[in-house]
């Protein structure tokens, strides 16, 4: 079952948390893709210095200023897609990066959009698991509540683990936040 609005409609911890076993999906003209969600990053606005929204809206963030339940996708290294679920209501500015997926559906379609077989690097990583589901920029603000791409609720269990967020040395304090959140013993976390 795709997860409602109002899931996405709280506070951005609670919402990185919960996404760990569900189901991130991609409806796309050439095939649906889907991966079970084992590690995500908490972004927490104007009180966290890593986050993107932490100075304010500009054009890049205005998304995160939104209510929750939307994609806020950027760039990194000039050429790795990153995903993100706003949270939270309008004008606190929070999100999740998702870090990495179990694959599920579409297995063929990743490795052939991501040049690789085996199995375990599919969707480890941020930047690995955008390419595997097709996701482009053009992915900016569009609704989880849709068609396209959507998050469901699954059956899986594991125990979450929280750890300090990775390669955000920069955010000072920040940095040490335990804000990451894993399925642990996953075989599919990001390296």
């Amino acid at each position: 079952m795709k997860l409602s609005r109002e899931f996405y409609l709280r506070d951005g911890l609670t919402v990185a948390r919960e996404l760990i076993g569900k189901k991130l999906v991609t409806n796309l003209p050439e095939g649906l893709t889907s991966g079970i969600i084992v590690e995500v990053e908490a972004y927490m606005g104007t009180i966290d210095a890593a986050a993107h929204s932490y100075r304010g809206k500009t054009e890049r963030t205005k998304i995160f200023f939104g209510e929750g339940g939307f994609v806020y996708v950027y760039l990194i290294y000039g050429m790795h897609i990153c995903t993100n679920v706003v949270a939270n209501v309008e004008d606190v500015p929070e999100a999740v990066l998702i870090r990495a997926l179990e694959p599920v559906d579409g297995i063929e379609l990743m490795k052939r959009r991501r040049g690789k077989n085996n199995l375990r690097d599919l969707c480890s990583g941020a930047g690995k698991l955008s390419q595997a589901l097709g996701i482009t920029k053009d992915f900016y603000g569009k609704d989880l509540c849709g068609d396209e791409i959507f998050i469901e609720t699954t059956d899986f269990r594991a125990e979450i683990m929280t750890t300090p967020r990775i390669n955000i040395d920069y955010a000072g304090e920040a940095a040490n936040y335990l804000w990451r959140f894993v399925a642990a013993g996953s075989k599919f976390l990001s390296k």
